[in-house]
């Protein structure tokens, strides 16, 4: 499949139908993408429910967006923090108690390059403990709700999956030995988008086709990711780039899960963003991902030790 399917301007959100009916639930959804992807769908029609850290932030979020849009939007949020498992587990049992359907679960959420090792306190490395642990308890925990609504999962990864090794370490997951920030991000996106193809090929085995999964990527987008929780340098190259060329809209980042989310009959084996320059901008579809993250030992591998790590077996 060629990037180019959409035409030459990618595809866009004004492909987006009617969503009245549709449930959508979202990780990370404050600020950045996750905030853009939000506005748009509630813009469209659908029901969102938001899965956020910060309770202050959320509500006032819920306000923003009703100022913008007006009050029929039909927005929620949960508290739930990615780096905590029970805290994981209880925003899931929240949903599956009130809300009755899930037509796309959008994982968006995400630290990154985060200057030293700290671990979360169910003792993950930080980025993977939030990035992969955290999202992939999530998708398990919701999975009988989205498969009961023939839904679709949608992970947000990263270009940085393929800047660190190009396999996982799993003699070391926690990287006690060679801590460095950009490596260790980019194994958290790493096995995310693997874990992707990987539940693609499980949910074959098991004959749920009903249920689509999607890897995307913002490309590189103006966002608080980097600011949050970046070493000051990190921040700071940041924070020029932010000025360049090189560097889209938030709302540009958010085009390529709006995509996985809602395009009819979108092949799952692509891996969706920018396709211009190094995939950082451009028009969005299709592009190449590296053979490394397809590596069918690795991904099972890197499934049985996730499924371990969060203490859930999957039910398919």
């Amino acid at each position: 499949m060629k990037g180019d399917q959409f035409g030459k301007k990618g595809w866009t959100p004004d492909r987006i139908g009617n969503l009245n009916g549709k449930t959508i639930v979202l990780t990370g959804t404050t600020s950045g993408t996750g905030f853009e992807a939000v506005k748009i769908l509630l813009s469209k029609g659908a029901k969102v429910v938001m899965l956020n850290r910060n309770t202050k932030k959320s509500e006032k979020t819920i306000t923003v967006l009703k100022q913008q849009l007006g009050n029929h939007i039909d927005v929620s949020f949960f508290q739930m923090d990615l780096a905590v498992l029970a805290s994981v587990k209880k925003a899931a049992q929240e949903v599956l108690k009130t809300v009755p359907k899930i037509d796309v679960l959008i994982c968006n959420a995400a630290i990154a390059q985060v200057p030293n090792q700290i671990l979360t306190v169910d003792g993950f490395e930080s980025q993977l403990g939030i990035n992969h642990y955290g999202n992939f308890l999530l998708q398990g925990l919701l999975y009988p709700r989205i498969e009961a609504s023939k839904g679709r999962i949608v992970v947000v990864g990263s270009m940085g999956y393929n800047l660190g090794i190009k396999t996982m370490q799993f003699d070391d997951m926690n990287w006690d030995k060679n801590y460095s920030p950009n490596p260790v991000y980019s194994q958290s996106k790493l096995a995310q988008i693997m874990c992707v193809y990987e539940l693609q090929d499980r949910l074959k085995k098991a004959d749920k086709t009903n249920v689509k999964v999607y890897a995307c990527h913002p490309g590189a987008s103006r966002t608080s990711l980097i600011k949050t929780s970046g070493s000051l340098m990190t921040r700071f190259v940041w924070q020029l780039m932010k000025l360049s060329p090189l560097v889209q809209s938030a709302e540009k980042g958010a085009y390529p899960q709006l995509m996985c989310a809602t395009e009819p009959n979108l092949d799952e084996s692509g891996f969706y963003g920018p396709t211009g320059r190094q995939n950082w901008t451009g028009p969005v579809g299709a592009h190449t991902l590296e053979s490394h993250a397809k590596n069918k030992a690795v991904a099972e591998k890197l499934w049985e030790v996730s499924e371990k790590a969060v203490g859930l077996k999957w039910n398919f």
